[in-house]
């Protein structure tokens, strides 16, 4: 299985809000990554909160901090040969290596524009067997990548809403629940009893599981 193994290096700088602030001001909306990555083999898809507006119809619900994307590990280094005038940092532990390209043991690289010193991109480096995504929270939780990623009418792909929600419900911060409660409305039976059933194995007793019922 390919997977993010190992811990990150002695090294790289913390950064505060400030500057995390700063260096994302610049981040890509989806359709600035979906023309760079436009023909791409790797599957890959929009996460996270943009994931749900896309699923929403694409306008964006909230301000969005940055742009996320997943691909599978094994598909990084054919993402990182789209954007070779920029730089990939590393990021782990709360601290950003510059430069470092992936890091062991973590799974996010931002991609950097040297000429700002912004972030354009996060991505995320996920575990698979194959063509199939296996969920970093729990292996056994699996799903073959066309069955987690859909497409907006123009072709944009973005994860599905039951699998954004699952890896949302471990912080279930303001922001998380505001994207719970937007969303769930728009869930069918097969997503929230999938959802449900995926927080019964993580995340035991979360306060979702009542209320996708």
């Amino acid at each position: 299985m390919a997977t993010v193994s190992g811990q990150p290096p002695p090294g790289g700088v913390e950064v505060d809000e400030a500057r995390l602030d700063a260096g994302w001001a610049g981040a890509w909306r989806p359709e600035q990554a979906a023309e760079r990555l436009r023909g791409l083999a790797a599957p890959w898809c929009v996460a996270a909160g943009w994931a749900l507006d896309l699923f929403r119809g694409g306008a964006p619900s909230r301000p969005h901090g940055d742009l996320e994307l997943a691909v599978p590990e094994a598909g990084f280094a054919e993402v990182a040969a789209r954007f070779p005038e920029y730089v990939w940092d590393g990021v782990g532990d709360g601290r950003v290596y510059a430069g470092s390209g992936p890091l062991p043991g973590s799974h996010q690289t931002w991609l950097r524009d040297p000429a700002t010193d912004r972030w354009l991109l996060d991505v995320f480096r996920e575990p698979h067997e194959g063509g199939t995504w296996v969920c970093r929270r729990d292996p056994a939780i699996r799903l073959p990548y066309a069955e987690i990623i859909a497409h907006t009418a123009d072709g944009i792909p973005y994860l599905v809403p039951e699998v954004v929600l699952l890896f949302k419900a471990k912080a279930a911060r303001p922001k998380d629940e505001a994207d719970f409660a937007g969303v769930l409305p728009l869930l069918g039976a097969e997503r929230r009893e999938r959802l449900r059933g995926w927080l019964e194995r993580v995340h035991p007793g979360h306060g979702w599981e009542e209320r996708l019922g």
